[in-house]
């Protein structure tokens, strides 16, 4: 970008706008005359172009981080406490259970040890345990498409709106680490939800994702906020029975674009970025998974009916037996 300067540019005045750009700038200026404000208190006089240039340029960096969300977003709902934000927190009335159990903790790669920690996955967020580590720490990570599959006390149910929500524990709203959510009714097939990226590129080990770029991924918002997931989407596959989910797998993404999204041809499907390489607690941080419907028990659910069923024909044998003893003494 060019920008044509005013001779003895001192003040905002002295700025053309470049038509491409007029929007991005007219936002920057009010930024950049406090700066000069600021730097006139301080009795600095800017004599030269290229020094007011360079700061015009830090202004706008400045303001395109600040602008960021409304300047550059995409399609899909923003980050938690932003308006338009489908964020659910932890502490949400919603919310009736959580994961009671584990099984599968498949580790990938670049996981220390002090992080394969499964259990710290059950309960709700945060506290797994009672103690209330945090979200931070209170966590099992996956490792490199590695994967781990939690279930429940009672099944859960397609009800109205989300159905259940997945906590990763970042501790910003854009250094976002990603998985893929599955579901199964039988413990057999697991069905994978719907998701979109449409992150341009490669973000790096330590790069930022804008939340409304990712759809339907695990991981979507920061820690203490669930991403949620809705049964219905998946209500016509015919290997799932939506009123009745009892495992939920999540399967860390391998954020470097060999990993593809559901966006439809022509234009899909699109490679997924996230954070990547990373090592020591890589991958998925998996906090918890919270149930906001839970299935309503069945009969035989509420009344254990084998059970029943074995005393009552034992108290019938005895019955039957102490009749037939009691003949053969008094015949």
């Amino acid at each position: 970008m060019e920008y044509i300067l005013h001779p003895n540019a001192i003040s905002t005045e002295g700025f053309l706008l470049n038509s491409n750009n007029d929007f991005k700038l007219r936002l920057a200026l009010p930024l950049l005359q406090l700066l000069l404000q600021l730097l006139q208190l301080l009795q600095l006089q800017l004599q030269h172009k290229v020094i007011t240039t360079i700061l015009l340029q830090c202004t706008l960096v400045l303001s395109a981080t600040l602008l960021n969300s409304e300047l550059n977003a995409g399609p899909f709902p923003p980050a938690a406490g932003v308006s338009g934000s489908t964020a659910i927190a932890s502490t949400d009335p919603s919310i009736v259970g959580w994961a009671s159990a584990y099984t599968n903790y498949n580790i990938g790669n670049n996981v220390d040890a002090e992080f394969q920690t499964p259990n710290m996955a059950l309960g709700e967020a945060g506290n797994s345990d009672g103690s209330n580590n945090g979200f931070v720490f209170d966590i099992v990570s996956l490792g490199e498409a590695g994967s781990i599959t939690l279930t429940f006390d009672q099944p859960i149910a397609n009800g109205s709106g989300a159905d259940l929500l997945v906590f990763e524990n970042s501790f910003s709203g854009t250094f976002l680490e990603l998985a893929w959510v599955e579901v199964s009714s039988n413990g057999i097939d697991f069905i994978r939800f719907i998701n979109y990226s449409i992150t341009p590129s490669s973000i790096g080990a330590f790069g930022n994702i804008d939340t409304t770029n990712i759809f339907g991924y695990g991981g979507k918002y920061r820690g203490g906020f669930g991403a949620p997931f809705d049964l219905e989407e998946l209500k016509d596959n015919p290997l799932l029975d939506v009123s009745r989910i009892t495992h939920v797998r999540i399967v860390d993404i391998v954020g470097d674009g060999s990993a593809l999204d559901n966006f439809p041809a022509p234009n899909g499907p699109n490679p997924i970025y996230d954070p990547f390489p990373s090592a020591g607690s890589a991958g998925f941080d998996l906090d918890a998974i919270a149930v906001i419907h839970f299935a309503e028990p069945t009969f035989e659910e509420n009344v254990p009916f084998p059970a029943v069923a074995f005393i009552v024909l034992a108290c019938a044998l005895v019955t039957i037996r102490q009749f037939i003893s009691k003949n053969k003494l008094n015949p």
